[in-house]
């Protein structure tokens, strides 16, 4: 799977030739000549990778090696002539990959994928690590008595499995993690979970992942494809955002629900189906109802059992330094050589921000902050946003609005959490990077 990339060159022909290369085999790739302009654009966009090139040895191509390696970057150099054997030794003890130029794109390629491919397992087992190492029980939703009254409320809609849960709050919230942790805490923790995006433009694909679909006859195995609702038999299904299921897939959601009956698109049979829907959404889905978006029948029986999950600018102090604590050990895992705490200045700093992006910005924030705070004692506050690190709260996003409204802001948002990185962005939103294009076109957002 491409990943993002940036690509520094001070040579503008060489710089194009590599970036553009990259960006048709599917990469997101940011391009800079050098200096301060490159060290900005690393802390803004966090690439997963740096493709260096250095075309002379000397003062100037060491402190740019070496401010890269500080920051924690993954590097792939591309050296040029000149460079001594005992230069490029030293070079290769803090870079993933050495290359001397001139070498073969395809070979460029290959190493490229060889580096994201490892760090991608890194990163996995470092997070496996550490969710072994950390809660993750209700306690996790944390310490403060409005949170623990929340988790007792999980507790007991979990016991409750014929009723619909309807999880509600802003976009990052952890509705997500709510839903597993509702499928953990019921009998049926053993048997899947399984989730799915509800915000596609693609009615007809999303409506053959629920529910399946068939091509042929019975007589045909071949053409039939089950669904999400049979492969998570036993289960929970997560519907995300599901405040921007299309109008055409939400009758058949409706006797699913109702029935616990699926039917495969094209196909005629009614197969039965032991599955609890959770659902959850960042819209205001009574107002969806009232304007004709959506389907009241869907709606009253999705707020069988609804849930809301308070904005992290609502939850009290305790709260906060308990999630940045929970998340700082989660990320730690993917990240060697991370501090395991943050100063006061910086605790401070979290505390005081609004965090309209919630949960999701928060842990955005500090994967980049520990990145930038490699091989150093503690996250400090020149390690964080100027607007984090200076404590200057952010105002909270406007309550209300259209459907495009606040689906416009989300998709905004989340943009501007991943430094405008599509990719990235489209894989936290759960549509592919075409559609968020799109959607930026359709908005018109500039980023």
């Amino acid at each position: 799977m491409p990943g993002a990339l940036l690509i520094v060159d001070e040579d503008p022909i060489s710089r194009r030739a590599v970036a553009d290369r990259f960006e048709r085999l599917g990469y997101e790739v940011f391009r800079e000549s050098g200096g301060n302009p490159a060290f900005e654009t690393f802390a803004r966009t966090v690439p997963d990778a740096v493709i260096l090139s250095l075309h002379f040895p000397g003062p100037a191509s060491a402190l740019v090696y070496e401010e890269f390696r500080r920051r924690g970057a993954a590097l792939i150099l591309l050296l040029g002539h000149g460079f001594a054997e005992s230069e490029v030794r030293a070079l290769s003890l803090g870079a993933e990959q050495v290359l001397t130029k001139p070498m073969e794109m395809a070979h460029l390629e290959a190493v490229t994928a060889r580096v994201l491919d490892k760090l991608r397992a890194c990163r996995r087992c470092g997070f496996l690590r550490a969710r072994a190492a950390t809660v993750t029980g209700l306690d996790a939703l944390g310490p403060s008595a409005g949170m623990r009254a929340l988790a007792d409320e999980v507790r007991r809609l979990a016991a409750a499995e014929g009723s619909t849960v309807l999880i509600t709050g802003e976009p990052g919230t952890g509705k997500g993690l709510v839903a597993r942790m509702l499928h953990d805490a019921s009998s049926r923790a053993a048997m899947p979970f399984l989730e799915v995006s509800c915000a596609s433009d693609d009615a007809a694909a999303l409506a053959a992942d629920v529910f399946g679909a068939e091509r042929g006859g019975d007589d045909d195995p071949r053409a039939r494809r089950p669904g999400l609702f049979e492969l998570a038999e036993g289960g929970t299904l997560f519907l995300d955002e599901i405040g921007l299921l299309p109008a055409a897939v939400q009758p058949a959601l409706v006797e699913a629900i109702e029935t616990h009956v699926v039917r495969r698109v094209g196909g005629p049979r009614a197969l039965r189906t032991d599955v609890r829907p959770v659902a959850a959404t960042s819209l205001d889905v009574g107002a969806a109802v009232r304007a004709g978006r959506f389907a009241e029948d869907l709606f009253v029986r999705l707020r069988v059992a609804p849930l809301h999950l308070p904005a992290v600018r609502e939850r009290s102090r305790e709260d906060r330094e308990a999630l940045i604590g929970r998340l700082v050990s989660e990320l730690r895992g993917g990240i060697p050589g991370s501090p395991a705490r943050l100063t006061p200045e910086a605790v401070e700093g979290f505390v005081a921000y609004a965090w309209p992006g919630n949960v999701r910005e928060m842990r955005a924030v500090l994967e980049r902050a520990l990145l930038l705070a490699r091989g150093e004692s503690a996250v400090g506050a020149r390690h964080l946003p100027q607007e984090i690190g200076g404590g200057a709260p952010a105002p909270p996003p406007p309550r209300g609005g259209s459907l495009d409204d606040v689906a416009r802001e989300h998709i905004e948002r989340v943009l501007r959490q991943h430094g405008g990185n599509r990719t990235h962005a489209a894989e936290e939103l759960g549509i592919s990077r075409a559609t968020l294009i799109t959607k930026i076109k359709t908005y018109r957002l500039d980023l």
